[in-house]
């Protein structure tokens, strides 16, 4: 249809993926900041921006729409715009294919009909003022949506893997391994779940890398400590999920707003020491999530 739109919690890459498919279709990738734009902003037109930083968003929408082919345009964080801003990019979605834009102060209209001309939005559940965000029926119906939980059935253990994956670079320990064979990161996970020590040094021996012993040990220990971090941020996942997508007037809880995203996944790894036990490790993740709910 020409229009993508994601919602999830913040810190989930979607960014990083639309950075990524952009790059292997051969896509410039505008990226517009929507939180500069705010929910003031009801225009195309940059000269009824109500400040420069808004102005310049605007700017380089128009922009995209006067490069016109191989471009994706993606606006982030909608949540923060007004619903007839969203609203301007419907006609992009239907067989029309047409928009009106401003360009160096004169109004066109652009025909993007036979041209690669996406449009991504990406969003978060809530307002900056903790209001369940609410997409334009108009908009949600022209736009493809995908449920990533169907997307995901069948795949919970890769989904779960990427957690640890994504996170290696965040701890200076486990930093190279980022850089080194992936058959041997899955084989020192698969050494770390195993309960017997002596199974776990056998199968060192298959490692590409020559890692030491003390080595081999450091990292199994800290990928221990993860598998704890990762529990406790996929159930936390699974709460924000269920909270979200519950209707306000059946509500019997407040709003549960703490996030299992990797975002939270790499600042506890980047903490993690093989040095610590369970407690200390059970209170660097309390410590967190206080942390990230005080503000």
């Amino acid at each position: 249809m020409g229009i993508l739109m994601m919602i999830s919690p913040p810190g989930y890459g979607k960014t990083t993926l639309m950075e990524y498919v952009a790059n292997r279709l051969g896509l410039i990738f505008m990226k517009i900041n929507c939180p500069s734009l705010g929910h003031d902003v009801t225009s195309l037109d940059p000269e009824k921006a109500p400040n420069a930083t808004a102005r310049e968003e605007l700017n380089k929408i128009n922009l995209a729409f006067e490069m016109g082919n191989n471009v994706m345009l993606y606006l982030d964080d909608i949540q923060h715009t007004h619903a007839e801003f969203l609203q301007k990019f419907i006609s992009l979605g239907d067989g029309t294919r047409r928009i009106d834009g401003v360009w160096q102060g004169k109004t066109k209209t652009y025909d993007m009909r036979g041209k690669k001309f996406c449009v991504v939005m990406a969003g978060n559940p809530y307002t900056e003022s903790g209001e369940a965000f609410k997409v334009p029926d108009m908009l949600a119906n022209r736009a493809d949506i995908y449920n990533l939980g169907d997307i995901m059935s069948g795949m919970e253990e890769v989904f779960a893997l990427s957690y640890i994956e994504n996170s290696l670079t965040s701890n200076t320990v486990l930093a190279p391994l980022a850089n080194r064979d992936l058959a041997d990161v899955h084989r020192l996970i698969k050494m770390a779940k195993a309960d017997n020590a002596n199974l776990a040094q056998a199968q060192s021996g298959d490692l590409t890398y020559p890692y030491s012993t003390s080595e081999i040990n450091e990292i199994v220990a800290i990928l221990r400590h993860m598998f704890r971090v990762q529990e406790v941020i996929l159930d936390v996942n699974q709460a924000y999920i269920a909270s979200a997508s519950q209707d306000d007037k059946y509500r019997v809880e407040p709003i549960f707003k703490l996030q299992g995203s990797y975002r939270n996944m790499n600042k506890m790894t980047e903490k993690l020491s093989a040095v610590m036990n369970e407690s200390e490790l059970n209170q660097l993740i309390d410590d967190h999530y206080l942390a990230s709910h005080s503000y």
